[in-house]
């Protein structure tokens, strides 16, 4: 199993095409939600994938600051049906912050996640910090993590 963090401009077309085609599958048909897929936000990302035998597992994206908000913000943070149960997200999170804080120099960090998995970010020491809402008809609440080691 390899981490991976690439910037868009890195990518091959037929790697970045795996991406959408996995995100499509996830956030759209999974759980049947209409919504842009192409944002316009992956080219000030960097994108973190878990690859094992050539084949992504699981995914998410790192957005520059003012990109979606004020801080650092992670998204589209997803595990491949057939590889979930194996513990993937949270190394795949646990990837994340460490690149955010070790390498990007950033403390704070934004998401907006999914109702259902305040508790799993809360792990990591995010805190929610506003109100349910619905983007794309999914219960939402934005939560906020901020590393005060540094």
């Amino acid at each position: 199993m390899e981490f991976i963090i690439k910037r868009f401009e890195e990518f091959n077309l037929k790697d970045f095409y795996e991406i959408i085609k996995i995100r499509e599958q996830v956030f759209i048909v999974e759980q049947d939600c209409v919504y842009q897929e192409c944002d316009g936000k992956d080219e000030n990302a960097f994108h973190l994938t878990c690859m094992e035998d050539g084949k992504l597992m699981a995914y998410l994206r790192i957005l520059e600051k003012g990109v979606s908000y004020d801080e650092i913000a992670i998204g589209r943070v997803l595990v491949k049906k057939e590889y979930r149960g194996r513990g993937l997200g949270k190394k795949l999170l646990e990837k994340a912050i460490e690149f955010i804080e070790n390498e990007l120099k950033e403390n704070e960090i934004r998401i907006s996640a999914q109702n259902h998995l305040t508790s799993f970010y809360g792990s990591f020491g995010f805190e929610t910090v506003s109100d349910m809402y619905l983007e794309d008809k999914i219960p939402h609440v934005e939560m906020f993590y901020k590393n005060s080691i540094q």
